[in-house]
Order: structure tokens, then sequence, then C-alpha cells
């Protein structure tokens, strides 16, 4: 189900499936709330199962890494290069104590890359067994790649607060997302997003009228 029969659906059961031209309800303003409504119930399953869903789940593709210094000031270099991502990642779903991405990793999807805080890299060059591993840690919205061995690219999959903006990003078949791709989204919890929002915001919006003086339908006696 993609993201644009939700909102026509949740229009039409508002409507009784009489909408027109001059719908003061908007689509955009209904997708706003679904991809909202998504968000918080994700988080919520997450917080009482501890379990993600594939069908959450996007995969940005592979991302192009480029060295930078390690200062955050651009008049104080550090000489000392890390190496990041070259285009921020979409925001995240909030979880507890964690980060909604999923994997990180070689181009193939299946050579995972451990994911760490960033102030925990200070620390890796004396862990005795792992020091030569390479790690995955963000700051802000750009993930950063510790020991990266040569490696130029990295796979991304997480789950993410505004899926459109994965529209952005591409495989070799094309865009990560648009609009005729089914939106991320298990097909409950689009039951949920439908009786939260028919309940509540859209509720309100629904005693208003619509100008429907000139469509083609029965006018009401």
């Amino acid at each position: 189900m993609t993201l644009d029969e939700i909102a026509y659906n949740l229009l039409n059961l508002v409507r009784g499936g009489r909408s027109s031209n001059d719908e003061n309800i908007s689509l955009d303003q209904i997708k706003f709330n679904v991809k909202h409504y998504r968000a918080v119930f994700i988080r919520r399953d997450f917080a009482r199962n501890g379990v993600i869903t594939r069908h959450l789940e996007q995969d940005l593709g592979c991302l192009e890494l480029e060295r930078v210094d390690a200062s955050k000031c651009c008049n104080l270099p550090s000489t000392c290069p890390v190496y990041r991502t070259k285009r921020k990642l979409p925001r995240t779903v909030r979880f507890n104590f964690r980060e909604a991405i999923t994997y990180t990793g070689d181009i193939t999807g299946l050579g995972r890359i451990p994911m760490v805080e960033s102030y925990e890299i200070q620390f890796l060059p004396y862990d005795k067994f792992t020091a030569n591993k390479p790690k995955t840690y963000m700051i802000e919205d750009y993930l950063y790649l510790y020991n990266p061995h040569g490696q130029d690219t990295i796979n991304v999959r997480g789950i993410f607060e505004d899926p459109e903006e994965a529209a952005t990003f591409s495989t070799c078949d094309g865009p990560c997302y648009d609009d005729t791709q089914p939106f991320p989204m298990p097909a409950d919890m689009v039951s949920l997003i439908t009786a939260g929002l028919l309940n509540g915001e859209l509720k309100l919006l629904s005693g208003s009228f619509t100008d429907d003086e000139n469509d083609r339908q029965q006018d009401r006696q």
C-alpha cells in the first residue's frame, strides 16, 4: 500500500466518498499526520517488544565516504583525518538508548560493521581484541567509519522518520523510494494509524464543510 493510497483512503472515510476540488483537508496534511503517527507507533512497539520488522526498514544503497578533518572548527584543523558519508542520512525514528540504524556494512549487505557511540572511539585503540576492527558512529546526521581499511563506500539501512527523504538516495534499481513503492509500514500499523487519525485530528477537521456545489455528485437535500 502506497502513501497516496493510505491518504486517499483516509480522506474518503472522512468525507464518505464525497470529496471535491475545493476540499479543505489537504492530502499533504494527511500524509504529514500519517508519518507522525507511524514514528510514534514504531517507537512504542519497539519499546514494548524490542523487535524491528523488515517492512519498516529502508535501504539507502551504497553511500560514498570522504576523508575530512576530525576538528569541528574549520580554522583549527586537528591534522587527524576521519572518514564519513558525503551526504547526511535522513533522521531516524527515536529509539531508547540506540539509533534506529539497523545495518551498516559492506556493499553486499551482509558484512556488518558494528555501530558504537561516538565517545567510545577514543578508547578503541586500547581494546586488546578489536582495536583494528572497523566501527561506525554518528555525529549529527553524518555516519563516520573508524578503521576503514581502504573502504570508500558503505551500505546503510534504517527506520527513518520521513520515509520520503530516502527518495534522494538511489540503488542500482533507481531511487530508494518513490510514490509508486509500498510505504514502509505493515498493514496492522496502517489500521492503527487510520483509527487514530479518524478519532483525533481528522475528526476535528471533518466538522468543516466542503464546497461541493459544482461537483458531479448528487447534492444532499
